[in-house]
């Protein structure tokens, strides 16, 4: 039998300030912490949660990475967007129930689950929860938006760099190195995501590491211009 993971304390954990607990007395934390569920964690490819599956509760990146995505009439895959560690996941079924696309891990991952009905108990007990957790769907809107940004009309070049631009705000915001970081989503999930081909991801990444923008070693990034890396989408950005 597979032994459970220990339990999670969120007063100790490193990513509170990015996850529900931000701005939660200790008391607060302390009720938060008795509707947590640890889950097992999810090995790469495993799936979280399935398009149309019913929303039982929200997930919070506890470490690894996660990929949302949707499957077309085509059965082709369409990458949506990534989760990081302390990033919640779930947000988009608060509407109607239900989960509008599905959510996979890419790599070896692991989740803090907040079953939805003592969540809502619980907003209404502590303010400061429903307040963290209006912030944190405000974020992810702004998140959406910078997508949709990305995703636009702008050239292949921009996108790539746009895309690099995003994950080192990210990783920052984790109080990981701004310039140094791993893809944990392989190129054609990438690809994917900016609506390009595997050949135009390899060829703009190659383009930039001539340029001596970045570096990079397999999955690994380096940023060695983070100026010359900003000033290519300042055009797109100053229309």
């Amino acid at each position: 039998m597979t032994p459970c993971p220990p339990k999670t304390s969120c007063l100790t954990c490193r990513l509170s300030d990015l996850c529900l607990p931000f701005g939660l007395q200790i008391d607060e934390v302390e009720t938060l912490e008795i509707i947590i569920k640890n889950k097992r964690p999810l090995r790469l490819g495993e799936l979280l949660f399935s398009k149309n599956d019913q929303c039982l509760g929200l997930f919070a990146v506890k470490s690894g990475s996660f990929r949302r995505f949707v499957i077309n009439a085509e059965g082709i895959e369409q990458s949506l967007g990534f989760y990081l560690p302390g990033e919640l996941i779930g947000l988009d079924a608060l509407f109607d129930g239900r989960f509008t696309c599905s959510v996979d891990a890419l790599e070896t991952s692991s989740v803090c689950e907040l079953p939805l009905t003592r969540l809502n108990e619980l907003c209404v007990k502590i303010p400061n929860l429903q307040y963290q957790l209006t912030r944190i769907l405000s974020k992810e809107i702004t998140t959406n938006h910078e997508q949709m940004f990305l995703l636009s009309n702008n050239s292949a070049k921009i996108k790539v760099a746009t895309f690099l631009l995003m994950l080192s705000k990210r990783y920052g915001a984790l109080g990981y190195s701004h310039t140094q970081f791993n893809l944990s989503m392989p190129r054609q999930t990438i690809a994917s995501f900016l609506g390009l081909s595997n050949e135009t991801i390899s060829r703009q990444l190659t383009s930039l590491c001539k340029e001596k923008i970045i570096s990079v070693n397999q999955r690994a990034v380096v940023i060695n211009d983070f100026i010359s890396l900003q000033a290519i989408i300042e055009p797109c950005h100053n229309k």
